[in-house]
């Protein structure tokens, strides 16, 4: 029996892009060799910067504001597609085509602004794993810190065994986030009817009014528009514009199921906190005492699922910054350091904050300033080139989806501006 050989038996083999644009498979097969890149983006949508927006909405206005976050991955879907878009019709990354369309000095200076947006980026998902280990395992802020700092590296490892090794691994990552909020949802029993009635577009006041602002102007994350059109680029090598235009219908859907998950992610946030907190009149807006709060009302499963969900992202997402900035370096400037030299320079500000006992909530507020800062300079490149004939060719937007993007643009910068406003001349 040992010897014993079951005829035409072949093991499972992922099919190659070319196969798959030539006709050679078949069925769900046909999908796998396009499947990383959103995903890989899509980390940016579910950072420790999301937690703290999800969890102050669900528990002070319930499940009204869970269409919010539709609208938000509605948006996000079309710009994620159109810098997918961007690499598969020239071969370069956004910040490559704005070095070739813009003067040097405009593009010395969108790579100033895109490092400096990503280091604040990259302090949110920082501090965010630290806080996840402090809670789960009780370590003090600094050696969780440099425990976070080890993990980073070990993420970014994966990078040096391909980019597919590294894009399983992120993967990975956003799968088991969805297992820990799953865990969590599964506990919080929230009411079904409750929920449903959160999709219908409404408002309670202009805070809930300014809390949306906050969930919509925080959609659109820069490093991954700058990332998503440099895992595409290169991925697939179409000649024509007919193997380009179905290699963008494949890669189209890849985005659509990676935003759905991370659409997913954040409702269920929502979801949870207005099930466990908002029922018991208790508005949160602090990750610590988020935590504790899950403990008493949850028990220890329901506080540790929502403490690996936020160390988990936390470090998947700061990793995928660090690549981020390894893109628009090359990209607009034309050269490049190596990765772990960037990932130890980008750590720099979240430890000194930590080191220095510096308040991290305000921290994040002052982050998400400079990240508002820097929307429209990815944004507004995105959707002047994708519909511009000349640069993109076969794939050119539609004359409904450049109306489309430059609405997004207009909405996307203008709440940020407000929230700008907001932080300081109301507070």
């Amino acid at each position: 029996m040992a010897n014993m050989k079951i005829p035409n038996f072949r093991p499972f083999q992922q099919p190659t892009a070319q196969q798959v644009l030539h006709g050679d498979v078949k069925g769900f097969r046909k999908v796998l060799p396009f499947l990383g890149p959103a995903f890989i983006a899509a980390v940016a949508y579910i950072d420790p910067g999301n937690f703290a927006t999800n969890i102050t909405a669900g528990s002070q206005y319930g499940y009204l504001l869970l269409w919010v976050i539709v609208v938000s991955n509605l948006m996000a879907v079309l710009i994620q597609a159109l810098s997918a878009k961007l690499g598969i019709a020239t071969g370069k990354n956004l910040p490559e085509v704005a070095r070739a369309q813009f003067p040097k000095w405009v593009s010395v200076g969108l790579w100033i602004q895109a490092e400096l947006v990503i280091m604040a980026t990259d302090l949110a998902e920082f501090i965010g794993a630290a806080l996840g280990l402090y809670l789960l395992f009780d370590i003090p802020m600094i050696p969780a810190a440099l425990i976070t700092a080890v993990g980073s590296f070990a993420i970014l490892e994966l990078q040096r065994r391909g980019v597919r090794a590294f894009e399983a691994g992120v993967s990975a990552m956003v799968v088991m986030v969805v297992l820990a909020f799953a865990v969590q949802l599964f506990i919080a029993q929230p009411v079904a009817s409750d929920v449903v009635g959160g999709f219908m577009p409404a408002f309670d006041g202009v805070d809930s009014i300014l809390l949306a602002t906050g969930i919509l102007g925080a959609t659109v994350m820069p490093h991954a528009i700058y990332l998503h059109s440099s895992l595409t680029q290169h991925r697939v090598k179409a000649e024509t514009p007919a193997l380009k235009k179905r290699v963008f219908r494949f890669e189209l859907l890849d985005i659509v199921v990676a935003m759905i998950v991370a659409g997913a992610i954040n409702m269920a946030m929502l979801i949870i906190a207005a099930a466990v907190f908002h029922t018991k009149g208790l508005v949160i807006d602090d990750l610590d005492i988020a935590y504790h709060a899950f403990h008493d009302m949850l028990g220890p499963i329901g506080a540790i699922s929502f403490g690996l969900g936020l160390l988990i992202a936390g470090l998947a997402s700061s990793s995928v910054g660090t690549l981020s900035g390894d893109v628009v370096m090359q990209g607009f400037i034309n050269k490049s350091i190596r990765l772990y030299v960037r990932r130890t320079i980008t750590m720099l500000p979240p430890l000194a904050i930590i080191l220095f006992g510096i308040n991290a909530t305000k921290a994040l507020v002052w982050s998400q300033v400079i990240l508002s800062f820097g929307i429209a300079f990815a944004l507004i490149p995105l959707v002047l080139f994708t519909s511009n004939k000349r640069i993109m060719g076969a794939l050119v937007n539609h004359r409904l989806t450049t109306i489309t993007g430059w609405a997004i643009s207009l909405l996307v910068v203008s709440l940020n501006l407000y929230l700008i406003y907001e932080t300081f001349f109301t507070h």
